[in-house]
């Protein structure tokens, strides 16, 4: 955050006067000011993801800053004094600033109605770039135009007079602007003004290059993303009564195989200077039969290339099969659930077990899955009694013949003492060495009402099976869950999911009819994230193109800016393949953000066009001015959001991880993003204007390319007015 805070800063400095910079970029503490204090009163705290909401914020709060400045620096430089060149300069801007920082806002508030678990983790972080954004209206508006015409920015005397390694520093960057626009820019502009089509065909074509890229598995997909961890757990369950030294036995045998992954990842990746895992420790609990190994491992900024995933799997190697484990579990629990859970419903329980089998079969020949499991465990070795023929004639029953072996086997109480104040409890049961074999249980006397006694073995049938440790029931049927982890981290649990749910299991279902499969843990988590998505995306867009209408009295105008936001996502896509991560919903939930970042641009540039025709420019020439007069404000803006982003996309530590594929797309769109405002929505606006005029035509009108903006429609209804 402080490096990005820096970075910001610097830009400015380089692209603006320094004076100007350092007001506009006292506009982050100030609207960071504001915001604590409400997000006090919402107990929000300084976390991860509060912070993220900070930073990501940082880029966008100079924005309207910079807006706001160069309009200022604009006017006075046209000769208006300070003062009024603040009050001109900002009244100009501020109708458009006034609905980027809205719809901006509402753009933002749709994480605070996204359900589930990652609902819950951008809550906050909604919360903290919603109050920030407020209050950066309010120092925009009303502190920083009072900053800027007291400011010795503005005082040309002291601009012409002052000499030095500033002053020519700030020279060589304007030229570096002013060379950009008038030589770069300006004929890419003209060129796209004048081959519209052709410059529609290439974004399109830029747009399906980029589907059938993801499409083709070049750039990853997946929907919760694969969080880089800094330890491990590895859970071993072996059969119920299984004693704690056998237990232990086999929480050692993993340790030493971790040990030695350890040895063998050193001197491979690091040649022995240092080790990927620091610690290791055994655990035995909660019961006798049941352990876990937690590996803590050495923190990601300093593995390089070294993944969790890989020591894992090198774990996992060394370890080999425990055959008698009934469950043997490598990995940590995702916050967002396993990557594969499903549940297996059904009335018969033969049915279930024998489906849940074949499910478990089938999962494990899939090269994409590890460490198949299922909660079906049986329980502790039981002895089970069945009446004999003869028992049932001798008017016998099992809670007869259970009592007296509990009796002889555990005890009875016959008799109390008392011993001063103490009361001595007197038990009767068999000796030891006549209770500690199985074929004691069978030769015991089993005595009957007329005092006649007989063996338990002609009285009942002894078997031997294993009891049930818990019976799990979703929707009021009986439930066995299998439980999988991806084997690597470029499988698309997505694509997976969708296997496994329209191919796997059905085929394995027909054969048992009466049970069916329900897909718990990240999938459940996805559908519930996706279902509120569903529900108030087109909410917020409704509303932000209310806003914008709003502003610009025109659909056409407003539908012109929203066609932007399709092309968007190729900036967003092919960062995420530079990167090296898959598009996940952390991805999605960036491009909301980008959004807003791209409507408060587009929204500034619209204003200036028509302002531009108010003043009575034509058509072609207003959009041309526009360009040239936005392109400063544009692309600082762009490249401050994604210098505030950009150490955030080299940290290696763990809770960047969650964090880095919205900060991608916003960073990477924005990349694209100014290139889209510059040149392709000139384009569109053309094209708007064409479509206004030709219909305008049609009808019998008498139109021209001016007359059909809605700029100059407002300024008739004004003069009329007036």
């Amino acid at each position: 955050g402080i490096l990005g805070f820096v970075l910001v800063i610097i830009l400015l400095a380089m692209f603006l006067h320094w004076r100007v910079a350092f007001w506009v970029a006292l506009s982050i503490p100030i609207s960071f000011a504001g915001m604590f204090i409400f997000t006090n009163q919402l107990d929000v705290t300084i976390n991860v993801i509060s912070l993220f909401g900070m930073i990501i914020v940082i880029g966008i709060l100079v924005d309207d800053g910079i807006v706001i400045a160069e309009n200022i620096y604009q006017k006075h430089e046209k000769g208006m004094s300070r003062s009024k060149a603040a009050l001109e300069g900002t009244m100009e801007v501020l109708p458009a600033i006034f609905s980027a920082i809205v719809t901006t806002v509402i753009a933002f508030s749709a994480f605070l109605f996204i359900e589930g678990t990652l609902g819950d983790f951008f809550k906050e972080m909604s919360i903290v770039v919603l109050f920030s954004l407020v209050f950066s209206l309010v120092e925009g508006a009303f502190i920083l135009p009072g900053h800027i015409a007291h400011s010795k920015a503005l005082n040309r005397n002291y601009r012409e007079n002052s000499k030095g390694f500033f002053k020519n520093l700030r020279q060589f960057f304007d030229g570096v602007m002013d060379g950009l626009r008038d030589k770069i820019y300006a004929p890419i502009l003209k060129f796209a003004l004048n081959n519209k089509f052709a410059s529609i065909a290439l974004m399109v074509c830029l747009f399906m290059l980029t589907i059938g890229a993801m499409s083709g598995g070049i750039i990853k997909g997946t929907f919760f993303p694969n969080i880089e961890r800094d330890n491990l757990n590895i859970s071993i369950k072996m059969p119920a009564g299984t004693n704690a030294d056998e237990t232990m036995q086999w929480l050692q045998h993993i340790e030493n195989a971790a040990w030695r992954a350890n040895d063998s990842l050193a001197s491979s990746y690091y040649n022995s200077e240092k080790e990927p895992i620091k610690k290791i420790e055994r655990n035995i609990g909660p019961s006798t039969y049941q352990g876990t190994i937690n590996v803590t491992l050495l923190e990601g900024e300093y593995r390089d290339s070294l993944k969790a995933r890989i020591i894992l799997n090198k774990i996992r190697e060394f370890t080999g099969p425990i055959p008698d484990a009934e469950e043997l579990a490598f990995g940590a629990q995702s916050a967002f659930g396993k990557p594969v859970s499903i549940s297996l419903i059904g009335e018969d329980y033969e049915v279930l077990s024998a489906a849940t089998r074949k499910v478990k079969e089938k999962m494990s020949k899939l090269e994409e899955l590890a460490d198949v499991i299922d909660n079906n465990q049986e329980g502790l070795k039981e002895i089970n009694l069945t009446m004999s023929p003869k028992g049932e004639y001798l008017g016998l029953n099992t809670q007869v013949i259970l009592a007296q072996i509990r009796q002889g086997f555990f005890g009875a109480e016959v008799q109390r003492i008392q011993r001063g104040r103490d009361e001595v409890k007197l038990w009767v049961r068999y000796a030891k060495e006549d209770r500690s074999d199985l074929t004691d249980l069978l030769d015991m006397r089993i005595r009957i009402g007329n005092g006649l006694e007989y063996p338990l073995s002609e009285l009942a049938e002894v078997s031997i099976g294993r009891g049930v440790v818990s019976i799990n029931h979703l929707n009021g049927k009986r439930e066995i869950r299998v439980e999988a982890d991806v084997s690597n981290d470029n499988v698309s649990v997505s694509d997976l999911t969708a296997n496994l749910k329209n191919e796997l299991v059905p085929s394995v279902l027909e054969d048992y009819p009466g049970i069916s499969a329900v897909f718990e843990g990240q999938n459940r988590e996805q559908e519930r994230s996706q279902k509120s998505m569903t529900m108030i995306m087109p909410i917020i867009l409704g509303l932000m193109i209310f806003c914008i209408a709003l502003t610009f009295r025109s659909l056409m105008q407003t539908f012109a800016v929203f066609l932007l936001i399709p092309f968007s996502f190729i900036g967003v896509a092919w960062g995420h393949w530079a990167v090296g991560i898959p598009i996940s919903l952390f991805s999605i939930l960036g491009v909301i953000a980008l959004i807003g970042i791209l409507v408060n641009d587009a929204l500034v540039f619209v204003a200036t066009y028509n302002k531009n025709l108010q003043d009575g420019q034509r058509q072609m020439d207003a959009l041309y001015d526009a360009g040239l007069s936005r392109f400063r404000p544009i692309v600082l803006t762009s490249i401050t959001t994604f210098a505030g982003l950009f150490p955030l996309l080299l940290e290696k530590s763990l809770q960047a991880q969650f964090l880095k594929p919205m900060a991608v797309s916003v960073s990477f769109g924005l990349l694209l993003i100014t290139v889209i405002i510059l040149v392709m929505l000139p384009v569109f606006l053309v094209i708007v204007n064409r479509t206004k005029y030709y219909a305008g035509s049609l009808v019998g009108k008498e139109v021209s390319y001016e007359s059909v903006e809605p700029a100059a429609l407002n300024l008739e209804e004004s003069e009329e007015e007036a």
